[in-house]
């Protein structure tokens, strides 16, 4: 049995596509990118709070699925500029505090409303 995840605290989804499904014991987030929800606008010119950000929207789809960020199994995270990797390692040693999930980057061309970076998480249920 498939559940689809909807939340008021993680952006809309801006296409085909459910914010997160449950399946099983097991979150599957879409991919998140730093649109603040409550205005729904993308963080830009900052990219240590866009990597926050992005990581909020996770932590809030993983949660209105039953996870939590805590209980992640695997990050995969997209970077424009694959450069920009140690600001987005240290703002996981601060955000995970040494629970660090599985997690591969990969550099990309293009994301979309052209943010810098996106994050998708698979968590266990609580």
């Amino acid at each position: 049995m498939i559940n689809r995840i909807k939340t008021n605290k993680a952006p809309k989804a801006i296409g085909a596509y459910s914010q997160g499904v449950l399946s099983n014991n097991l979150v599957f987030t879409s991919g998140q990118i730093g649109i603040v929800p409550e205005t729904g606008e993308l963080i830009r010119g900052n990219f240590e709070k866009e990597v926050l950000q992005v990581l909020n929207n996770v932590s809030a789809v993983l949660e209105a699925g039953g996870s939590s960020i805590k209980s992640t199994i695997k990050l995969t995270v997209f970077l424009t500029d694959l450069s920009k990797f140690k600001i987005v390692n240290d703002v996981f040693i601060e955000f995970f505090n040494e629970k660090y999930p599985a997690r591969s980057a990969v550099e990309v061309s293009g994301l979309p409303l052209n943010a810098n970076i996106e994050i998708e998480a698979i968590g266990e249920t609580l």
